[in-house]
């Protein structure tokens, strides 16, 4: 069975930073390209920062320069190592592939704020 948990979420003040893991089970995760996605309240789920499988990245606009996206595939994990945090990157971030393709797990909240 499939199956994605994010954690490491949190509340942190502007300018902070904090990192999210992924782990993903029931899939050969070494041969997956994966993606970080965040929805805000009243929003649409977005892309945030893509992997694939031998580690290229890329990033939205929104977080390039802020956001690191790593792998682990020893261990079946995706990092989102997140540095000047602003209140607008307030959502539930979620993983997946980037194609959206498994079933979607709980998320985790992260929430800037003073």
């Amino acid at each position: 069975q499939v199956q994605l948990v994010e954690s490491g979420g949190g509340l942190v003040q502007p300018g902070g930073s904090l990192r999210l893991s992924c782990a993903a089970s029931g899939l050969f995760f070494s041969t997956a390209a994966m993606r970080w996605y965040r929805q805000a309240p009243g929003k649409e789920r977005e892309a945030v920062a893509y992997i694939g499988r031998s580690g290229s990245t890329s990033y939205a606009d929104f977080v390039k320069g802020r956001f690191t996206v790593s792998r682990d595939n020893a261990k079946n994990t995706m990092y989102l190592q997140m540095n000047s945090l602003q209140p607008e990157d307030t959502a539930v971030y979620y993983c997946n592939t980037f194609t959206a393709g498994l079933p979607w797990g709980q998320g985790t909240q992260v929430t800037v704020s003073s």
